[in-house]
């Protein structure tokens, strides 16, 4: 009887390992590279993010520094990427930083056109200019009208930092340098890499 016991709680101990094992495995496919899906780069706390055209928003902000926006009650925009995709559009990166002393919502950055009224506060206003081809970039819309950008920005406390993306249609290959603009914002002058 003694021996059964011992032998029943190996068992139980060496299926409880196995299962813990497996438990942190996290099912993934061993790729360092593998993206969120959708549905989890969207309805964060702060009201989400749109899909992005390639599928998701962007998984990580770099952290270079491209351009630095500093506008009213002390909010500072930090571009940290401009990525050209091969599919065709440019994607912003980068973080917004909250160095005044009320709560922020980004309601002014949404623009002046009534179809981007349903994004609510976000960047959907952002446009890239490109001056030598004369040309303005919106933000992308996906099938319902939300711009392909960081949206519910909303109560960012002071000093509270939030990182924010937009995509943009691609300006021709040979255009590298264009201006980020952004209601309420002075422009600032990017370089596009590629991806």
């Amino acid at each position: 009887m003694r021996k059964w016991h011992h032998a029943s709680l190996a068992v139980a101990l060496a299926a409880a390992a196995t299962l813990a094992l497996t438990g942190c495995g996290g099912g993934g496919s061993g790729k360092k590279d593998d993206k969120p899906s959708a549905s989890s780069s969207t309805g964060s706390k702060h009201g989400g993010t749109s899909g992005a055209a390639g599928g998701s928003a962007p998984s990580a902000t770099p952290t270079a520094v491209l351009a630095q926006l500093k506008g009213e009650a002390g909010m500072t925009v930090t571009i940290n990427a401009a990525v050209r995709d091969p599919g065709g559009f440019v994607t912003v990166q980068g973080v917004i930083t909250n160095n005044g002393d009320e709560t922020f919502d980004a309601v002014d950055w949404r623009g002046l056109e009534t179809e981007l009224v349903p994004s609510g506060p976000s960047v959907a206003g952002a446009v890239l200019v490109d001056p030598a081809g004369k040309k303005r970039y919106y933000v992308l819309r996906d099938t319902g009208g939300m711009c392909l950008c960081t949206m519910g920005l909303t109560g960012i406390e002071p000093k509270e930092n939030r990182p924010f993306f937009a995509q943009f249609p691609s300006p021709p290959a040979a255009t590298t340098e264009v201006e980020f603009e952004l209601p309420t914002m002075p422009p600032a002058k990017i370089t596009i890499s590629e991806g």
